[in-house]
């Protein structure tokens, strides 16, 4: 192959190439931010969709607070001597039930303001608890004369009581209690009622509650007492189980999902007992209210202290941002084979390409994921999808086919971007098998350019030595 003078070497048509598709890298990497922008567009229109409404709902409860009479010793230093004194304090006494049974029917709903969508819900428990005072309560340093079982406390948790509905229901041994807000005299978010628990002297007492509340994307249980017995059902048919505990058994499909929880307080690492200083933080008021934003199910448990939960996150099926930005990696492959393409026409059949044109071309490949973008927010991922490769790929063409000079060769560019637009729509469905299937047509790629090229010489070094 001869270089005819003042063209350029196939060598420097490589490198030329080359060069102008890194610098279509800047606007593929202000593609890249423009995603995030809109996905954190995003999540703040979500945050003032769910506003008001409630957020990522955590329940805990219920759990018996009694008030006992302690004696606490200090020492202190009195004319130069160690003086012990000891006084009367007031400690509290947490009692977990031997066993609860609850039931939690959550009704989603989607809420749009504008292209933004969040899912909220309503949701409605009812449960039945029973409290006995475990046969070793004096391992806990606690006499039963000390406590003072008329001021007792019933306190449930709820990590976001704005949501809370109307007329919560809780009775003791078929008595109704009158319900406070608040997490009692330690203060807290959720609900308690003062109790008369007198009656566990002689037998267990049984609690029985109803009340509805509503929140946004998640909703998760802190597990405390023996034996933990939740059953939840919803129509979502997109939940995803999480947490420090899974469904013992679950069924999820077109019509919503139910899933059963049994865990007892041995999984828990905790006593069904616990005492601390009046008014210091309790369990329940150890769970942190969940992130508006944050729909990721919280960090298992690291510690015996640590609130262990059981998570579900109503998921939307697909995110969208996350897609197109999976999709906008893959810029380079399609600049990279369309030049590859273009290459081997200016190469091969002597069609001349300039770096006019190489650009125009890149433009419109980067402008795809701009469009795949506008469009998913709009109409969803597949139409978006559909719509803009078709868009550019027939723009594509039909330039190709003035600058090659010829309408057969225009569709082989065609041809080439509908594969690479299928294959990476299977890339970005099949995401477990992306990285294999995207490294074996790499391969095939590659070894099919090195098989087409070698014969070609690069540097028209050859031409030369062969005229002199």
């Amino acid at each position: 192959m001869r270089r005819v003078d003042g063209e350029r070497t196939p060598g420097s048509k490589l490198l030329l190439a080359i060069l102008i598709g890194v610098a279509l890298a800047i606007p593929l990497f202000s593609v890249w931010l423009l995603v995030y922008d809109r996905q954190s567009q995003s999540e703040q229109a979500a945050a003032s969709i769910t506003e008001g409404w409630g957020g990522p709902q955590a329940l805990a409860g219920p759990l018996l607070v009694i008030p006992y009479r302690a004696t606490a010793s200090e020492t202190v230093i009195e004319n130069g001597r160690s003086v012990t004194r000891s006084r009367d304090v007031m400690r509290e006494l947490s009692l977990a039930p031997e066993v609860i049974d609850l039931t939690t029917d959550v009704r989603p709903e989607r809420r749009k303001r504008s292209i933004y969508e969040a899912v909220v819900y309503d949701a409605k428990v009812t449960g039945k608890a029973r409290f006995a005072f475990p046969p070793d309560l004096a391992r806990h340093g606690v006499a039963m004369a000390d406590m003072d079982l008329a001021r007792a406390e019933l306190r449930f948790a709820l990590s976001d009581p704005r949501g809370l509905g109307a007329n919560p229901t809780v009775a003791a041994d078929g008595r109704p209690l009158r319900l406070q807000p608040g997490g009692g005299s330690n203060g807290g978010r959720g609900f308690f009622a003062w109790i008369d628990a007198a009656p566990l002297n002689a037998r267990p007492l049984t609690v029985d509650f109803a009340f509805d509340f509503r929140g946004n994307a998640s909703l998760s249980l802190a597990p405390q007492a023996g034996d933990t017995r939740w059953a939840v059902r919803s129509a979502w048919p997109h939940p995803s189980f999480a947490g420090d505990f899974l469904p013992t058994q679950r069924r999820v499909d077109d019509r919503g999902f139910a899933a059963s929880y049994r865990v007892g307080n041995l999984a828990l690492g905790r006593s069904l007992v616990s005492t601390a200083d009046a008014g210091a933080p309790g369990t329940l008021d150890r769970m942190a209210p969940p992130s508006r934003t944050d729909y990721a199910a919280p960090a298992p448990a690291r510690d015996g202290n640590a609130i262990q939960t059981a998570h579900i996150s109503l998921i939307q099926p697909v995110d969208l941002y996350s897609q197109v930005n999976r999709a906008t990696k893959y810029g380079f492959l399609f600049i990279g084979f369309t030049f590859l393409a273009l290459l081997m026409f200016d190469i091969i059949a002597g069609v001349r390409i300039t770096p006019v044109e190489y650009l125009l071309m890149g433009a419109a490949l980067v402008l795809f994921f701009v469009l795949l973008l506008a469009f998913a927010e709009v109409i969803g991922f597949t139409p978006a999808y559909i719509l803009a490769s078709a868009a550019i790929a027939g723009l594509n063409t039909a330039y190709s086919a003035a600058v090659l000079k010829s309408w057969r060769r225009a569709w082989l560019i065609g041809g080439l971007l509908v594969a690479l637009y299928a294959v990476l729509y299977i890339l970005l469905s099949l995401e477990a098998f992306s990285l294999l299937i995207g490294s074996l047509l790499l391969f095939a790629a590659l070894a099919g350019v090195m098989y087409g090229t070698r014969r070609i010489d690069w540097s028209a070094r050859r031409g030369e030595v062969d005229a002199a």
